[in-house]
């Protein structure tokens, strides 16, 4: 899980660690390395804005305090209203690739096993064919429709 969150900070595929998940400030689809599917449904990401609109209040209010208190008893109003205007425009727009990726590696830790780097995305992948020719063939047994 920790790795995932890892991975994540540095923009990759909290899934497998694959580089070139986001490019420009925009995520890809796939995984170029596990093509492991980012947006799984329409309204998928909102749990990215939230963890974009936590953490942009978070940032606001540490630099909103931390200016009140450098600048105590005669805190600059205007200064600090433009200077919180500014990085509450500026933050989320650049956090936002970060707030996606944590957000795929809360879904990838609460939903299945990460692939790891040595592990391929097939060995993963469960077969559904039986293991025995059997359960699959008709029985000789069994009437035909063609008799």
């Amino acid at each position: 899980m920790l790795r995932g969150f890892g991975r994540a900070l540095r923009l990759r595929c909290p899934r497998c660690g694959s580089a070139g998940v986001v490019r420009r400030l925009r995520m890809a689809e796939t995984c170029p390395g596990c093509q492991h599917r980012f947006e799984r449904h329409e309204g998928y990401w909102i749990g990215a804005v939230a963890i974009n609109t936590v953490a942009t209040l978070g940032v606001f209010a540490a630099a909103f305090v931390g200016a009140m208190v450098a600048t105590w008893p005669d805190p600059p109003w205007t200064a600090i209203t433009i200077g919180a205007v500014i990085l509450n425009v500026i933050f989320p727009i650049v956090f936002y690739p970060w707030s996606k990726t944590i957000w795929v590696a809360l879904e990838v830790a609460s939903h299945q096993s990460p692939v790891t780097s040595r592990q391929s995305p097939q060995s993963s992948v469960v077969s559904l064919q039986s293991e025995t020719p059997e359960a699959t063939s008709f029985s000789q047994d069994a009437p035909r429709a063609d008799d």
